[in-house]
């Protein structure tokens, strides 16, 4: 990767790093089906009007948006509406990289390696350490949103990897704008008007703030960036920086929040972690273990 291209991936990882810190605060004074809904109304107006429509089937476009967009992150804003850490999301949303293998091999057929498949179940035993710790403090709800939302995130890569060749940012403004009406009507229904009408007029700059992060850093940079680094490079070379999320999600949410950074915690993020270091490192370190020892031989 060229040395621009290794300082534009790092940039996207601080961006969505410090998301899950901006969601929390957010969502403490929006309410989060309707902050989503508004995250993606605003990522894709005006520029829906300045940038064609990609040069793929609408469905397409509407599976990215309605998938990457609208169901992950009313899984994620949820998730942390009930209860669940901005820290320990993205330590959870991480297994997306596991989830991605498991479709790629019921819908492509894929074959997992014995790497994949070991990586797999260590980082699942930092999964089910987390659900262990499941009270007051981390709903089981929560849990199973941020996990619902990794499954989301895995069919979007999916989505991505068939969207190649295309202005990937105007599949991200494109996706956002199917996104964000769905996302409204939920909150209408759900949320309810006077919800609506009483946040328009209580909104303070904190929550201002946090919207503009999550619209134009987090969704235009971010998506924009990632999916061009997916158009031009292959996923092994992309995706291991993903985890790097963990560390700045939690370091944000400890520096800024003040979230405890328990012993089950960072127990729990090194599975994590380690399980991804294997999967997505694992046969290359090998490969390269054995030519060093043939080179010696």
């Amino acid at each position: 990767m060229k040395m621009t291209h290794l300082f534009l991936v790092l940039l996207v990882i601080l961006i969505w790093g410090i998301n899950f810190v901006f969601v929390k605060l957010g969502i403490q004074e929006i309410p989060p089906l309707l902050l989503c809904a508004v995250r993606f109304f605003l990522a894709s107006i005006p520029a829906i009007f300045f940038i064609k429509r990609p040069a793929v089937p609408f469905r397409l476009v509407a599976a990215y948006g309605l998938v990457m967009f609208a169901l992950q992150f009313t899984c994620v804003f949820t998730g942390i509406h009930a209860g669940m850490s901005p820290g320990m999301a993205s330590v959870i949303m991480q297994v997306q990289v596991f989830f991605s293998i498991l479709f790629g091999m019921f819908i492509f057929g894929e074959r997992p390696s014995l790497w994949q498949m070991v990586g797999a179940l260590i980082s699942f035993f930092g999964i089910a350490l987390i659900g262990f710790h499941i009270d007051a403090h981390m709903p089981l709800l929560g849990f199973l949103l941020i996990l619902g939302a990794a499954a989301s995130w895995g069919v979007g890569n999916l989505i991505v990897k068939k969207s190649t060749r295309i202005n990937m940012m105007a599949l991200v403004v494109w996706g956002s704008f199917v996104a964000s009406f769905p996302l409204l009507l939920l909150s209408l229904i759900f949320e309810g008007p006077a919800k609506i009408i009483f946040t328009y007029h209580h909104v303070s700059w904190v929550g201002i703030t946090a919207l503009l992060y999550i619209v134009y850093l987090s969704t235009w940079v971010g998506y924009g960036l990632w999916n061009w680094l997916l158009s031009r490079y292959p996923i092994s070379t992309v995706v291991p920086f993903t985890l790097l999320i963990p560390i700045v999600g939690m370091g944000g949410s400890a520096l800024v929040l003040g979230e405890s950074l328990d012993a089950w915690k960072l127990e729990a993020g090194l599975l994590v972690i380690g399980g991804l270091c294997i999967n997505l490192l694992g046969a290359r370190l090998f490969m390269t273990k054995q030519k060093e020892v043939m080179t010696e031989t």
